[in-house]
């Protein structure tokens, strides 16, 4: 029985992982998987640190609830706010442009965005224990 349930959280935390992925792609103004065709860095720095993000978030939800509604419920929560980082970060550094930034392959831009997602990831997931 432990191996349909381990089966099982492992195939929703996947597909709750390329949903996430999913919905940040759409959020932004460019195609992020031609822009890694493309082989930009700055694009990829982000849409890495989005993806760890996503994943300490969706981890810490698993790690802490024992109901897979709970596990998808959470993570929700914490996905939401992430995604509202997104927007504060863009709303508190409008001379930025970051969309633009990333899409010129800066990969400055790029890592500072990793590391905010990431350590946002970090605190978010902390309110979710």
């Amino acid at each position: 029985m432990i191996v349909v349930d381990v089966g099982v959280s492992f195939i929703v935390i996947v597909v709750l992982q390329l949903l996430g992925m999913y919905i940040f792609s759409a959020m932004t103004p460019f195609n992020d998987m031609e822009q890694l065709k493309k082989g930009n860095s700055a694009v990829a720095l982000a849409f890495g640190g989005k993806f760890l993000a996503t994943a300490i978030i969706l981890g810490t939800s698993a790690y802490s609830n024992s109901s897979i509604w709970h596990v998808a419920l959470w993570f929700a929560v914490g996905y939401v706010m992430l995604i509202l980082t997104y927007w504060i970060f863009e709303l508190v550094f409008p001379k930025l442009k970051v969309s633009e930034q990333l899409l010129q392959g800066n990969v400055a831009i790029g890592a500072l965005l990793a590391f905010v997602y990431v350590g946002m990831g970090f605190s978010i997931s902390s309110l979710i224990v």
